[in-house]
């Protein structure tokens, strides 16, 4: 059995980071989270808070953080559309100065770091499935640009430091994601779907829904995040790490109504600029270095996040699923204020 180890996950209380913090902990490391909480919510991690091998710090990871650690998940950013075309510039410098901040610890540290890429780096995509050799087409100037040549910037940044300074690095392209803690509000479509159900609203669809998406369950993903940074260090990625089976939009929706019993009518809206047509990992590499493939399927992964979702209404209803950038930005700027 491996030695407990301290490690440090940027942005730990948001859907993912807070999934992972968990793992980490059941198996007996030291974890410290930092966080601005811009998408993260404490709610994420609450009950994490006083374990003895848990430690929070409110900390923005485009200015440099000093602690002493053994391992790095570089997790912080914004990921969804409404979220990070919120304040795109700091999109872009999360990602950028974000990576340059934690690969100069992880250097000063000699410890491996692991960054969360996404399958945004391959654009509206020519090649389907997508493999990991694929070098994408992506507007470079569009509104999600932010995001996309972000984390393409980033992921350059990480391959240097290994070239140039020997560093031990771990990138895993992230495929649609979806499970509890998902952000109610932040527009991707499981939540939405769900939210948009629960409260017997419509629910929303772009275009004709006949755009796919593959949407692995959150426990699957986390599992390919600890296989990938446990791999031999000649492993470094980029892997993508995601549910290979395809689904239209229009069927997710149609599933939603099914397992909810809602009453929801699907209603149409157009398609948002930059919107990719087609998305579905090629996880040949996952399988072949980390003997890694999803087990949970759609319908048994949307029961446990519709239960999760339900419970959050019962609790504090949230507003209309889809919060518009104005809306997002009095929210933010009232919660500073």
């Amino acid at each position: 059995m491996q030695d407990p180890r301290r490690i440090l996950v940027t942005g730990g209380s948001g859907f993912l980071g807070s999934h992972l913090c968990d793992r980490l902990l059941a198996r007996g490391d030291e974890v410290v989270v930092a966080d601005n909480l811009f998408t993260g919510r404490r709610r994420n991690i609450e009950h994490l808070i006083g374990h003895k091998r848990f430690e929070f710090m409110r900390h923005d990871v485009t200015f440099p953080l000093y602690v002493e650690v053994d391992e790095i998940y570089n997790l912080a950013c914004p990921a969804s559309p409404i979220h990070y075309q919120h304040d795109p510039v700091q999109t872009t410098k999360t990602s950028v100065h974000g990576a340059i901040n934690m690969l100069g610890l992880a250097k000063r540290l000699k410890a491996r770091i692991f960054q969360a890429s996404t399958s945004e780096v391959y654009g509206d995509p020519a090649m389907h499935p997508q493999r990991e050799e694929y070098w994408g087409n992506v507007n470079p100037i569009g509104i999600r640009s932010c995001y996309d040549e972000g984390k393409r910037c980033a992921e350059t940044l990480f391959f240097d430091y290994n070239r140039q300074h020997n560093l031990q690095i771990k990138v895993a392209r992230i495929f649609n994601t979806y499970g509890p803690r998902m952000h109610p509000n932040d527009g991707r479509v499981v939540s939405n779907f769900i939210v948009q159900a629960l409260k017997g609203e419509d629910i929303t669809i772009f275009g004709d829904g006949a755009q796919t998406r593959s949407f692995c369950y959150v426990d699957d993903l986390i599992d390919g995040f600890l296989k990938l940074m446990d791999s031999p260090p000649e492993v470094t990625g980029p892997i993508n790490l995601g549910n290979p089976n395809e689904f239209r939009i229009i069927e997710l929706a149609q599933a939603v109504i099914d397992l909810t019993g809602s009453r929801s009518k699907i209603v149409a809206r157009p398609l948002p600029h930059d919107d990719p047509r087609q998305r579905q990992p090629d996880i040949s590499k996952a399988k072949e270095l980390l003997d890694w493939t999803p087990t949970i399927q759609l319908n048994e992964g949307l029961k446990k996040t519709i239960a999760y979702f339900d419970e959050l209404l019962r609790d504090a209803p949230v507003a209309p699923a889809g919060e518009t950038v104005r809306e997002l930005q009095a929210r933010v700027a009232g919660a500073r204020g």
